[in-house]
C-alpha cells in the first residue's frame, strides 16, 4: 500500500506540481496577512524605511550682500493638459491638477553701493544714501504644502508608466507653478514693501549712530 502511494506521488504531472506550489504560496501570503493584523504581530510583516543617502557635498560658497526686506507667500492651482494631435485623450494624453505653494523674497542688493552713492556731512549728523531698486528673488516651492490633486492619463501613458519610472513626472507642473508665482509677485507690490522696509532699517541704524537727518533714495 505504501509503495503504491509513493509511486502515485512520483507520477504527478508537472502542471499539477506547479499548481500545488502556487496554492502553497498563496496560502502562506494569506496567512501572513492575517498575522499582520493581529495585535502584537504587525511589526513582523510591517515595512521599514532606511535612509541610505550619501553625505551632502558642498559645491560652492557665495558671499551674500543683499538685504532680504520682504517675503511673499503665494499659492497657485496648475491645470496642465497634454494631448496627442491625432489620438483621443483616453488613448494618449495627460491632465494634471497641481497645487503649488511657494515664497518670493524682495531684496535690496547693498553690495552694489559705491562711494559716490553715500554722502555724509562734515559733522556726521546728516547722510544721503542712493540704493539700487529692490529686486525679486526666484520662487521657492514649499514641498510640504505643494501636492498633486489628480492626474489623468491615457491608456498608452498608463502602459508606459508600468515599464518605466519617470522621476521627473512632476517637473513640468512644478516649473509652471514657479512661473505663475513669479508673475504674481511682480504685481504684488513686494518690491515697494522691500524698499520701505530697507529705508526704515537704515534710518533706524544710522539714527542709533547719531545721524539726525537720513535721506534714502533708489536709483532707476
Amino acid at each position: 500500500m505504501t509503495t503504491s502511494i509513493s509511486r502515485t506521488t512520483r507520477r504527478m504531472p508537472g502542471w499539477a506540481k506547479v499548481l500545488t506550489a502556487v496554492v502553497v504560496v498563496i496560502a502562506v501570503l494569506f496567512a501572513g496577512l492575517r498575522l499582520a493584523v493581529l495585535p502584537g504581530l504587525r511589526d513582523i510583516f510591517g515595512t521599514e524605511t532606511h535612509d541610505r543617502s550619501g553625505p551632502a557635498l558642498l559645491k560652492s560658497i557665495q558671499d551674500m550682500s543683499r538685504y532680504d526686506a520682504a517675503s511673499g507667500n503665494f499659492q497657485v492651482v496648475v491645470d496642465l493638459e497634454k494631448d496627442a494631435k491625432f489620438l483621443p485623450q483616453a488613448i494618449r494624453g495627460t491632465r494634471t491638477l497641481y497645487v503649488g505653494a511657494g515664497t518670493v523674497e524682495g531684496y535690496v542688493d547693498l553690495g552694489k553701493l559705491g562711494k559716490q552713492d553715500v554722502t555724509v556731512n562734515s559733522d556726521r549728523t546728516s547722510a544721503s544714501i542712493k540704493l539700487p531698486k529692490a529686486t525679486l528673488g526666484k520662487p521657492a516651492l514649499d514641498p510640504d504644502h505643494s501636492y498633486t490633486v489628480s492626474k489623468q492619463r491615457g491608456l498608452l501613458d498608463r502602459l508606459g508608466d508600468i515599464f518605466s519610472d519617470n522621476p521627473n513626472s512632476e517637473q513640468a507642473v512644478q516649473k509652471l507653478a514657479s512661473k505663475h508665482i513669479a508673475e504674481a509677485a511682480k504685481t504684488s507690490g513686494l518690491t515697494t514693501r522691500a524698499e520701505t522696509n530697507t529705508t526704515n532699517m537704515l534710518k533706524g541704524l544710522l539714527g542709533s549712530l547719531g545721524f539726525k537727518n537720513v535721506n534714502i533714495s533708489y536709483s532707476a
